[in-house]
């Protein structure tokens, strides 16, 4: 594994399945509320199709103990600089899944992550 892209990278893709890597089960169920939540049948047609092509690419990495203590980490070291870490909880634990399986985090959404530059290895994605 290189790099775990977080759900924007998922959503962003042209292709799901061109992506190499793995994900966060984090990412997963993000992926899985868009489905429930999407404002038309159109939509909801289109976001599971996205969801089935990922769950049929990646074996989600699991929160367990590890990611729990070192998103336990990350929100203290948001809190102290300042930020909230409850308006970006999710983003958290993908960061925390990519911390403890020593690999960039690539996301979309650089700056969510700039209280945390220097505990997050995180990383626009290639196009």
């Amino acid at each position: 594994m290189r790099a775990l892209p977080d759900t924007s990278v998922l959503i962003g893709a042209s292709s799901p399945g061109e992506l190499e890597g793995a994900i966060s089960a984090a990412s997963l169920a993000e992926l899985h509320f868009g489905v429930l939540v999407a404002s038309s049948d159109d939509e909801r047609a289109r976001r599971s199709q996205r969801l089935g092509i990922v769950e049929a690419t990646f074996d989600p990495l699991p929160v367990d103990a590890a990611v729990a203590r070192e998103w336990g980490r990350l929100a203290a070291a948001v809190v102290a600089r300042g930020g909230k870490p409850r308006r970006r909880a999710v983003d958290l634990v993908i960061a925390a899944t990519a911390n403890v399986h020593q690999v960039p985090l690539l996301t979309w959404n650089v700056k969510d992550f700039t209280l945390l530059a220097d505990l997050v290895d995180v990383r626009k994605p290639s196009r």
